[in-house]
C-alpha cells in the first residue's frame, strides 16, 4: 500500500510494504539484545496444582508467564519518569505514532579518558537540515544478534548533543546503544537529563529509545517513523520502531 505524505512544502512517497524494523527480539535465549546485568527473558508456563499451561504439556492452550527487565532486555522506549522522582507511564505521553525522522550514521571517537564517545561536532557535520524532523535515528554499530552491554562500557552520547538535538526540536532519540549516557556516571545521567530539560521544565511528550537493532543496510536519510509501545503503566515499555524510506516525488 503506497503512501504520499508533505513535508516542509515537498511530496513524498513510500510503501508501507516495505517497513524496516528496527526493534530486537525478546525471548529468544543468545539472540536477544541485553544490557545492564540483566537476565534473559523468561517464558516459562503458568502451574497450578496439577495443570501445566503448555500443550505440550497436556494443556489445551499454552499459557505463559514472561518476566523481563524493559531496560535491560531488548528494544525500549522510556519518558522522564525514568530519572524522575513522581512515576510517569509512557503510555500517557506517547499519543502521537508517526513521525518525520531522519536515520544517521555516527562513527565513535575515543575521548581522553579511553572512553568511545558520539560527539557534537560528529553530528553537525552528518546533519546540516533540521526543518521538520521530530525524530533522530542513531546507528553506531552493527550490533548481532545476542550481543550483551552489560560491563563493557559501551559508546555513549556528549550531553551537549542531547541539548542540541532538544534545541532543534526533536522530539523522539532512537539509539542502537543501551543508554545516551556513559554505563557508569554516579548517577548523573546528563544526557538523558539535557534532553528531558529536567527538572526545569521537562519534556513530558518526549522519549529516549535504546538497544534498538538497526538492520546494516540501512541507509541515512529522510524516513517515516512509526513507535508503539506496550501500554505498560512504567516509566519505559518494550517498543517496536518501524520506518518507512521518503523519496521525494518529481526526483
Amino acid at each position: 500500500m503506497k503512501f504520499t505524505i508533505e513535508h516542509c512544502g515537498d511530496t513524498y512517497e513510500s510503501d508501507f510494504a516495505h517497513g524496516i524494523d528496527l526493534s530486537s527480539v525478546l525471548g529468544l535465549s543468545g539472540k536477544e539484545l541485553k544490557a545492564w546485568w540483566a537476565d534473559d527473558v523468561d517464558i516459562s508456563p503458568v502451574v497450578n496444582g496439577d495443570w501445566i499451561g503448555s500443550v505440550e504439556k497436556g494443556a489445551p492452550v499454552n499459557f505463559f508467564n514472561i518476566k523481563f527487565n524493559p531496560h535491560g532486555n531488548g528494544s525500549h522506549t522510556e519518558t522522564y519518569g525514568h530519572i524522575s522522582k513522581k512515576k510517569e507511564s509512557v503510555h500517557n505521553y506517547l499519543k502521537k505514532y508517526h513521525f518525520i525522522s531522519w536515520v544517521v550514521s555516527l562513527a565513535p571517537e575515543k575521548a581522553k579518558n579511553g572512553d568511545s564517545i558520539i560527539t557534537l561536532e560528529t553530528l553537525k557535520k552528518s546533519v546540516t537540515k533540521w526543518d521538520g524532523i521530530e525524530a533522530l535515528i542513531i546507528k553506531t554499530g552493527d550490533y548481532k544478534d545476542g550481543h550483551d552491554f552489560s560491563g563493557s562500557n559501551a559508546t555513549y552520547f556528549e550531553p551537549e548533543l542531547l541539548a542540541f538535538i532538544r534545541d532543534r526540536g526533536v522530539e523522539h532519540v532512537l539509539v542502537d546503544l543501551p543508554s545516551v549516557d556513559r554505563e557508569e556516571d554516579e548517577g548523573k545521567l546528563l544526557a538523558h537529563h539535557a534532553f528531558w530539560n529536567y527538572p526545569e521544565d521537562p519534556r513530558d511528550g518526549c522519549t529516549i529509545s535504546e538497544l534498538l537493532q538497526v538492520p546494516s543496510q540501512t541507509k541515512d536519510g529522510l524516513y517515516l517513523l512509526n513507535l508503539q509501545v506496550a501500554s505498560f503503566a512504567n516509566d519505559a515499555s518494550p517498543c517496536r520502531p518501524v520506518i518507512y524510506p521518503l523519496t521525494k516525488v518529481g526526483f
